[in-house]
């Protein structure tokens, strides 16, 4: 239901800008997050934006992450800058209802996801 682009290959301190947008679901109610999932390890919440607009970061990225919405573009956008090795993964977006918006838990509408490879 929802669509994650942008990824691709960046050299380490560099920065990369994801979308995610969807044709069938309409993020305005809905509280956004990306996550990411490196390869051997489990898919980490990194970044959430309510629906009113407060945002969280997990404290890997904290500072040098920013995520943010545009409801009439139907879009959310995460802005990845001074990227790591570390922060290779797939990323995905994903749509949650639920009060608990900054833990992953309620997340339940996901997105393909798109690899984001850092080279050191």
């Amino acid at each position: 239901q929802l669509q994650a682009s942008g990824g691709g290959l960046v050299q380490a301190g560099g920065s990369l800008g994801l979308s995610c947008t969807s044709s069938t679901l309409t993020v305005r109610p809905y509280h956004m997050a990306w996550f990411r999932q490196a390869p051997g390890q489990e898919r980490e919440l990194i970044a959430a934006i309510s629906r009113s607009f407060a945002t969280y970061y997990a404290d890997s990225v904290k500072g040098t992450f920013t995520i943010s919405r545009d409801n009439a573009k139907n879009t959310v956008y995460l802005q990845m800058n001074g990227l790591k090795f570390e922060d290779t993964a797939v990323y995905y977006c994903a749509a949650s209802q639920n009060v608990n918006w900054r833990s992953a838990v309620g997340y339940k509408y996901w997105g393909q996801g798109t690899q984001v490879t850092v080279s050191s």
